[in-house]
């Protein structure tokens, strides 16, 4: 039973040292400076960023509170195939901006159909004073066959810091997959997968943003500014440790969204999104030193993601916007090439989408040789994201040859009325 005087009393101390200590702040705000009183806000702001350090929950029964019939976005994130053949795909719903939230979906028949959203990971909460969004990632297989997602945690939509956190499933191709409880790698985002070294070392492309936190985070973690850019980290012990080996920093910088290509002399290739479209830099030592940042010759892209990586045949894939390689017209026009000289010279290209409002191409090869892309169409009305399924073959032919190969296979489309 609770004691009367205790719930009389209480309150009415509580409501005094607040009083008091209430008087006490304002008397101390007002006899700070301009600058000491903006340290103070910045202060508060890097407070509000820790709790982007909350764990995030993964959502494995999102139905159907995250059904189609509830989204109204999608911008496209990633797709992978595991050991056993399932793909997965993922996208952002909610918007490119603090209402942004990640849903996955998968396909057992290469693409054909697809399931109901099967994950979620969403941020947000009604007890928090700002969106706390899930933006940037990507899906990958790593060389066990483990699933890996990889996505980050901010405060509104960059809160100067943000996070990138990694679960990894086991079992992606089980009836019921079981997650790994996320875990943080480090500061920034992660959009693009990461690359094996023919030494067995993973190499993965983290952005730590060189511009400032957006909206009321502008200011925030000035002692991370050292650190910022296309920042490289390695695992030696597949993925359970990451250790910061070396950073880029371009000028004009967007994102980075950078990904990074071994070439057969051992060197590593690193291109990357800046406001002057792509710019490439390249390490001799693994990743500790790069070069100083200069534009690929031949080679023009929008303010837009790409992607690269080497295939199985030694060839490297580049897919990207324009009907040549040297031109564009914006978001639209995704097209394939390969290049057989390491990036010097590029054949092509297979024509995957002519139309607007496409970007954000990601992908893997499946080991009988098939390309995956996918990518997405006019994120905030058809909120489409789709697949195009080819081959080398089909590249250097500049048209489907393969049996297989289809493009605009659709992947999800949101129905939520707009």
């Amino acid at each position: 039973m609770k004691n009367p005087v205790v719930a009389t009393v209480l309150p009415l101390i509580f409501a005094i040292l607040s009083s008091v200590y209430a008087e006490d702040s304002a008397a101390r705000f007002a006899a700070m400076t301009p600058d000491e009183v903006r340290a103070f806000e910045i202060e508060v702001m890097e407070k509000v960023a820790d709790l982007a350090l909350i764990p995030p929950v993964l959502n494995t029964s999102p139905l159907p509170d995250y059904g189609y019939d509830r989204l109204d976005y999608g911008m496209t994130i990633g797709i992978e195939r595991t050991p056993g053949g399932r793909l997965w795909a993922c996208w952002v719903a909610g918007g490119d901006s603090p209402k942004a939230f990640f849903v996955l979906a998968t396909s057992d028949d290469d693409g054909h159909s697809w399931s109901p959203p099967r994950l979620v990971v969403d941020a947000h909460s009604k007890n928090l004073p700002l969106d706390r969004s899930v933006l940037v990632g990507n899906l990958w297989t790593d060389p066990l066959g483990r699933l890996w997602l990889i996505f980050d945690q901010s405060m509104d939509m960059f809160d100067g810091r943000a996070g990138v956190w990694v679960a990894i499933c086991e079992n992606p191709d089980a009836d019921k997959p079981q997650w790994s409880k996320p875990r943080r790698i480090w500061h920034g985002v992660t959009l693009n997968k990461p690359t094996v070294l023919s030494s067995g070392e993973w190499l993965l492309p983290i952005s730590l943003d060189q511009r400032e936190g957006f909206g009321p985070f502008r200011g925030t973690f000035k002692k991370l500014d050292p650190l910022r850019g296309a920042n490289v980290f390695v695992s030696t012990d597949q993925g359970a440790n990451w250790e910061r080996r070396g950073c880029v920093r371009f000028p004009n910088p967007d994102w980075h969204e950078h990904m990074i290509v071994e070439r057969k002399d051992g060197t590593l290739w690193m291109l990357a999104r800046t406001a002057k479209g792509i710019m490439q830099s390249t390490s001799p030592d693994g990743g500790k030193t790069w070069a100083e940042p200069s534009f690929p010759a031949g080679m023009q892209q929008p303010v837009a993601r790409f992607h690269i990586r080497r295939l199985a045949s030694g060839r490297i894939l580049m897919v990207k916007h324009g009907d040549t390689m040297d031109s564009h017209e914006g978001r639209s026009k995704l097209s394939a090439w390969l290049s057989e000289d390491e990036g010097k010279t590029w054949k092509g290209p297979l024509m995957l989408d002519e139309r607007k409002g496409i970007s954000y191409p990601d992908g893997f090869q499946a080991p009988d040789g098939t390309i995956c892309i996918s990518y997405d169409r006019n994120r905030a009305t058809d909120g489409e994201i789709l697949m195009a399924r080819f081959t080398e073959e089909d590249v250097l032919a500049g048209k489907l040859v393969g049996p297989k190969s289809k493009l605009k296979m659709l992947i999800s489309r949101p129905l939520a009325e707009k």
